[in-house]
């Protein structure tokens, strides 16, 4: 075994003799055998169709271990009525990974109104369908009746966001953490990169059938759960506490604490936390640390195909966009309330190098199916590339590094990142480049020259900005920045698109029915709109994905200070909000009314006035609804239905 210690992250790097990368990771026992692979070591199963990409975990961590010396292969959509796809390779020496996928099956089947989908975009030919419902949880006792006995490893962001207690939108009820209902032997939780490696190490040493308790096998591992008692943490160990899972069906508010508290210690990243649940308890290790610079660049620099496995006889939709895309960093300092990023990627960035990224535009440039355009360059918000905090993220106490307005501490040089994509179009066989992940536009607004480069080289007519509301009320309730910092973004926008001599426009993602908005949040957002001659198309209607602190609100009808708000939870409040925007949603060819336009005059609005910080929500507020009924993942794919995410023509030179 070889054990060598990485110098500037300071983390033990551990597995064997590298291996040679294959073309495409197996997925057969006759790919195995070209290989001269008698026998796996892990087993990924995984709800996304197998594209050799690094937007897909599957692909990303395997050919991560296959670099640290482990034979990997993919089962990837197997049959859930019958054990024959899983058992196609053979028992796996180590343990068997289980993975949703890319999004959350439930997402990935319903919409915010609970409709059944008709697509998937991770699947060939587009075909909704070819994963179950709550996937993990279906695959992971699969594996169980192939292979008894095996370790059971689950990760992913479905398995990521429960891995405590959570509110299940879909049932509406609250249920115990998936490790539970898995039967798995741990969750790794977050990025999983140096969990994977590390259990890997571990099980090699001691072996499938040491009789070990995996209890005291995950006590190593940073970024995992478990179940077991508080003798299963380490001596010594700061443990923080959950309310248990009884005490949360209970009282509905100690959700909130919970969520809140596990929110910190993804933060804090040096505690333990348990969380009793029955005789029992849910044991999570201090979060994985953030790949260094050589290790992003190690893990993005692997020969990965970039395209669907040959197998496949029919295209996958999303292979066109995530093949033209390019990934600068992980992380998000953003901490929206409604948003799984900052709780799976956590708050601190994790960048590549610059040299690193140009290698892959070059590569790029050399693939046949290249047509010189790249859809994207960024992360979860492009311009926080290589942003670092200038204090200790373990003695912070902000929730998010960019509300109520952007840290002093936060660190980004903004215009090395519009060098990066100047120096990428300069590039050979580069037509153009282009920002498709969007902006965190109060941010680009701390540095003029960056904003300016953003819209006037480098958005393709469409910029995407997510403003959410305009409403003081239920933006701080977001953790967004105020209605004055967009209007001041657009009025830029606007300028810089002009001196360019283009016509641009923003796409900004708007939401409905989010906790504490009422329906004259509402009215006032649509009045904001028309005064402007804008005509929203695509609105999303919240979705309570489990795990973030919206949810919480929603579940329990407090905010974050446990003050009580109003939630629009049946389905007829959370449409009727919906329609205030998207009067057609839920009616077949509807040419109805947007909602009760008396409710406030149109009225200009502009940064003098929205100083003000007024709340016209909390005026004729409506009343709750004793009809509860019973979901929005922004690192996932945004909802067709409800139509966030697409284009919607909101022209700047309308205004």
């Amino acid at each position: 075994m070889t054990k060598t210690w990485n110098q500037k992250s300071e983390r033990q790097v551990l597995g064997r003799a590298p291996l040679e990368q294959p073309a495409f990771l197996p997925m057969s026992k006759k790919e195995m055998d070209e290989l001269g692979w008698d026998e796996l070591d892990i087993l990924f199963i995984t709800g996304d169709s197998y594209v050799d990409h690094p937007s897909f975990a599957a692909s990303l961590l395997g050919r991560w271990l296959v670099a640290h010396g482990y034979r990997v292969g993919i089962i990837a959509q197997p049959r859930w009525d019958k054990t024959d796809d899983i058992l196609a390779m053979g028992r796996p020496r180590l343990f068997a990974s289980v993975s949703a996928g890319a999004i959350d099956s439930m997402l990935a089947h319903y919409t915010a109104f609970r409709k059944k989908r008709h697509d998937d975009a991770y699947t060939p030919g587009g075909k909704a369908g070819a994963r179950p419902n709550r996937a993990t949880i279906v695959y992971s006792n699969l594996v169980r009746s192939a292979f008894p006995n095996i370790p059971v490893v689950i990760g992913g962001i479905e398995a990521s966001l429960r891995r405590i207690t959570h509110y299940d939108f879909w049932t509406d009820k609250l249920r115990r953490s998936i490790l539970l209902d898995s039967k798995a032997d741990c969750v790794v939780y977050g990025m999983g990169e140096y969990a994977m490696l590390h259990l890997a190490h571990i099980l090699d040493q001691y072996g499938e059938t040491s009789g070990t308790p995996f209890s005291y096998i995950a006590q190593e591992v940073r970024g995992v759960a478990y179940m077991g008692t508080r003798e299963d943490i380490p001596p010594q160990a700061k443990i923080v506490e959950l309310p248990s899972h009884e005490d949360i069906e209970a009282d509905g508010k100690q959700l909130m604490t919970a969520t809140l508290t596990l929110e910190r210690h993804v933060q804090k990243a040096d505690e333990w936390a348990i969380q009793p649940v029955g005789k029992r308890a849910v044991i999570l290790a201090p979060p994985a640390l953030p790949l260094s610079e050589e290790e992003m660049d190690e893990l993005y620099g692997l020969p990965y195909a970039k395209t669907q496995h040959p197998s496949y006889k029919e295209k996958i939709p999303c292979v066109d966009m995530m093949t033209t895309s390019i990934t600068t960093h992980r992380g998000c300092g953003g901490g929206c309330s409604f948003c799984s990023l900052a709780l799976h990627q956590g708050r601190r960035i994790a960048s590549r190098s610059k040299e690193s990224i140009m290698r892959e535009v070059e590569a790029l440039t050399r693939n046949k199916r290249f047509n010189g355009s790249i859809s994207d360059v960024g992360g979860p918000s492009a311009n926080m590339w290589q942003a670092y905090c200038k204090a200790s993220p373990e003695k912070c106490k902000r929730q998010s590094c960019m509300y109520p307005k952007v840290c002093p501490q936060f660190t980004v040089n903004q215009a090395e990142g519009i060098m990066l994509l100047r120096d990428i179009q300069k590039i050979k066989g580069i037509k153009n480049v282009r920002v498709a992940s969007g902006v965190r536009y109060d941010l680009a607004q701390k540095e003029e020259t960056a904003l300016r480069a953003y819209t006037m080289e480098f958005t393709g007519g469409q910029l995407k900005v997510a403003p959410e509301h305009i409403c003081d009320g239920v933006l701080n309730r977001m953790r967004k920045p105020g209605l004055a910092s967009f209007e001041k973004f657009l009025n830029a926008f606007k300028q810089y698109s002009e001196q360019a001599g283009k016509e641009q426009y923003v796409i900004p993602y708007l939401m409905s029915a989010f906790p504490g908005c009422t329906d004259n949040h509402m009215h006032e957002l649509g009045n904001w709109l028309r005064a402007r001659g804008w005509q929203p198309q695509q609105v999303q209607c919240f979705i309570p994905t489990p795990g973030t602190v919206a949810t919480a609100s929603y579940y329990a009808r407090i905010d974050e200070k446990g003050d009580e708000i109003f939630v629009a939870r049946s389905d007829a409040e959370r449409l009727r909000q919906h329609h205030i925007l998207i009067p057609s949603v839920g009616h077949k060819n509807s040419k109805a009314s947007r909602g009760k336009r008396s409710a406030y005059t149109a009225k200009q609005t502009n940064a003098k006035q929205t100083n003000n910080k007024h709340d016209s929500g909390k005026r004729g507020s409506s009343r709750f609804s004793e009809r509860d009924s019973k979901k929005r993942s922004r690192q996932s794919q945004r909802d067709p239905q409800s139509g966030q995410g697409k284009a919607s023509p909101f022209s700047v030179n309308k205004s």
